[in-house]
């Protein structure tokens, strides 16, 4: 029974073939092609990130005003990353969509793949023909040239016959040697996306199959295996993909029963031919090798006369009808054949080199796109336990600052109010002590020993030697009286400082502060100046009789009065006069009034004058006492005066005059002494003031250490809350690069694994 097949007219048939063409344009290759470009994007994209983050964990990793936030071996890994995404990305740039064609010789390996080429490239011919390995690809220029393993010669494509074919002996080229055939793109549609076609010598002429797998074949996308439909698949065909089964797991294989052409001689066998080359080639794949099901064998297997189509093909690009000369009947089923071979090939290579060549790279970019996210995602978060970690110090910090501000403040009032007190206290202590001791300044200038003569020259000595005992000896009484307690008040006051103000600095100045205020070597100082305070003592030691005119008055008046009285008054005592009253309420005074001592003195000058007018009034005195008192008693009178006034005179010895000396000084530096009681109070009082301030100027200074310390550490801190914010979000941002990456990866996965599979 033959197999019919409709007749179809050049006609019908040249459209058809126009819209199989562009089916062909609209490519399933193209698939790999717009896969391949956006795995590569994405590669770029992951090796500029890859980039920045190396970058970004250096300078974080150098920085030292922070603490860690990444390691060493973090900045390595990302390092590696970036030599490992060049890498993969230059496999990528060279990747490509891989068919091997294998066969035994002169099943026309070499003319199916002219016929996909539609020309006459490769070698062909009765016989074994093709002498090497040939590899077909695209070039992008428009003449084709050949290249050899070892040489970059580009030789002319017309020289492949010489260097390719096994029936001539000018190239002896070895069944493993690698030809390299660049063809123009634009003379085949196929070479366009990317497709790579291996021409093999036939598998029946070498036994090295092995290495044929190992060099050519473990990258290869699809096998096609071209059997003669003349003959059986023998047994040499199915143990060489036996060994490619071993090798790959489930390649991608396909069967071409070429010469089909010839069953159409045999039209009454052509059925059961069929069927019987389908079942021994299905049984072949489905249960010998496993690559496909039952369902899906049909789909791997045809049924082709390669050069029915090459010369059809040929003849179009000529310009003659496809279908003219002498072609066999049923042509145009095998030419659909054919076609349906090369629509189905397209869609598994492309399928199959997608998932073999993108797979693995995909899922080496995710993990690699992964293990940044963590190490990103580790940063933010040692970034961000840092950052709490400084806002908690810089709030410590505040806080304390705020703390010692304030205490500050009032301490320093409470040590102004104590300073206050104690000097105070301190003046009146001095001035009682100075006081008292100025009452008791005779016992000290009787202590005084020295020898005494009343030459001018000795008096100065003396007189230098009596300030210095006398300045000497006050100071040490009232040290003696004063120092005790006011040097424990002192010391108290340095004490409630020291305690008011360690709370506020460091612990580690605490135990020092003791130590660094010197606190028991103070001592007042009395600066009395006696030699200047005495300066203008003028001593009065020469010899006075106590009951001469001059002593009885100075003892009546006193001393200043005594001078006033004795020199005399030109002047009389004005009478005071009787003021009209200016109220009738209000009896009238006088407008002014003279004192007793002043009327005293003005009876003594008076008196005093009177004697000196005359001396007749004193003759007549005489004579009256003459005669009141007789003349025995007026001579014992004056024979006792003149006794004792010798006996005085005798007695007035360098010893006399100097205990008259001491007397009189003692007068003398007594009064002037009460003029600076209160001025020396108030000098201890500000030295007592000057050292309590200077010791709390010098704690306050060591607060002032801690306060700067303090800000220096808030503004330490606020620089690296800066840096870890920048950290955080450039952290932040890498880590989402990360995921937009994964997602990226993601869709590609979706767009084309996962439809590949």
């Amino acid at each position: 029974m033959s197999l019919a097949f409709p007749r179809v007219s050049p006609a019908q048939f040249h459209c058809k073939e126009k819209r199989m063409m562009a089916e062909v344009n609209a490519s399933p290759l193209k698939h790999f092609v717009t896969a391949k470009k956006k795995i590569n994007g994405i590669f770029e994209q992951l090796g500029a990130y890859i980039r920045e983050s190396a970058s970004f964990l250096e300078d974080a990793h150098r920085n030292e005003d922070l603490d860690p936030v990444t390691t060493e071996e973090q900045v390595q890994e990302v390092r590696g990353f970036l030599s490992k995404v060049a890498g993969i990305g230059e496999v990528l740039a060279r990747r490509h969509m891989k068919v091997v064609f294998f066969g035994r010789t002169s099943n026309g390996k070499s003319t199916v793949i002219n016929a996909m080429l539609c020309d006459k490239v490769l070698p062909s011919g009765i016989g074994h023909t093709t002498n090497c390995f040939l590899r077909v690809e695209g070039t992008d220029g428009g003449e084709g040239f050949l290249l050899t393993e070892g040489s970059e010669e580009k030789k002319s494509i017309k020289t492949v016959n010489q260097l390719a074919h096994a029936l001539h002996q000018d190239q002896d080229l070895d069944a493993g040697s690698l030809v390299c055939v660049m063809w123009p793109k634009v003379k085949c549609a196929l070479l366009r996306d990317d497709l790579v076609l291996v021409d093999s010598p036939g598998i029946d002429v070498t036994t090295e199959l092995d290495s044929w797998i190992d060099k050519f074949c473990l990258d290869a996308d699809v096998f096609v295996l071209v059997a003669n439909s003349e003959s059986t698949l023998m047994q040499t065909e199915k143990s060489f993909f036996h060994k490619v089964n071993e090798r790959l797991s489930s390649p991608n294989i396909f069967i071409l029963n070429n010469r089909w052409d010839a069953s159409a001689s045999e039209p009454e066998y052509m059925e059961e031919v069929r069927r019987q080359h389908m079942d021994r080639c299905s049984n072949f794949l489905v249960e010998e090798l496993g690559v496909v099901d039952r369902a899906q064998a049909s789909d791997r297997i045809f049924f082709v006369s390669a050069k029915e189509v090459l010369q059809a093909r040929v003849q179009r690009a000529q310009g003659m009808p496809e279908a003219g000369g002498a072609l066999a009947e049923g042509f145009q089923a095998r030419m659909f054949e054919f076609q349906n071979f090369e629509r189905r090939f397209e869609e598994c290579i492309s399928q199959s080199a997608v998932k073999t060549k993108f797979e693995q790279h995909t899922v080496r970019a995710k993990q690699i796109s992964e293990a940044l996210r963590r190490i990103m995602d580790s940063v933010h978060v040692a970034a961000q336990e840092q950052r709490a970690y400084c806002l908690e110090t810089k709030e410590d910090r505040q806080d304390r600052l705020e703390f010692i501000d304030k205490q500050l403040d009032l301490l320093t009032m409470d040590c102004k109010t104590k300073i206050k007190k104690i000097t105070e206290e301190v003046e009146r202590q001095v001035s009682n002590a100075m006081a008292e001791e100025i009452r008791k300044l005779h016992v000290l200038v009787d202590d005084f020993h020295m020898d005494f003569h009343p030459s001018a020259v000795v008096l100065k000595v003396y007189k230098n030697e009596l300030h210095r005992h006398i300045e000497e000896g006050l100071g040490k009484n009232m040290s003696e009286r004063c120092s005790s307690s006011i040097s424990g008040a002192l010391q108290a006051t340095q004490a409630d400082m020291i305690e008011g103000l360690k709370p506020l600095l460091p612990s580690s100045l605490r135990d020092q502060v003791d130590k660094m205020v010197p606190r028991q070597c103070f001592s007042l100082t009395y600066d009395l100046a006696c030699d200047k305070l005495c300066s203008d003592f003028q001593e009065d030691i020469g010899f006075h009789f106590s009951l001469g005119w001059t002593m009885l008055v100075n003892r009546f008046l006193g001393p200043k009065n005594t001078r006033r009285a004795l020199m005399g008054y030109s002047d009389q005592v004005p009478r005071p006069m009787a003021l009209t009253p200016v109220s009738t309420s209000m009896p009238p005074f006088p407008q002014s009034a003279m004192t007793q001592e002043e009327l005293m003195v003005s009876m003594v000058t008076g008196l005093a004058s009177l004697t000196s007018r005359t001396s007749m009034g004193v003759i007549v005195v005489g004579g009256v006492i003459w005669k009141a008192v007789g003349w025995r008693l007026i001579a014992l009178s004056f024979g006792l005066y003149g006794l004792l006034y010798v006996y005085e005179r005798l007695t007035w010895t360098t010893r006399a005059k100097e205990r008259a000396f001491k007397r009189q000084f003692v007068d003398y530096a007594s009064e002037k002494l009460q003029l600076i009681v209160s001025y020396t109070g108030s000098n201890c009082s500000h030295q007592v003031q000057q050292e309590l301030a200077g010791v709390f100027a010098q704690l306050c200074q060591q607060v002032d250490v801690t306060r700067q310390n303090l800000e220096d550490e808030i503004q330490d801190m606020n620089g690296k809350i800066e840096l870890l914010d920048n950290l955080q979000s450039r952290a932040k941002l890498l880590r989402n690069k990360a995921g937009w990456l994964d997602s990226e990866l993601n869709m590609f996965t979706q767009q084309y694994l996962q439809h590949s599979k």
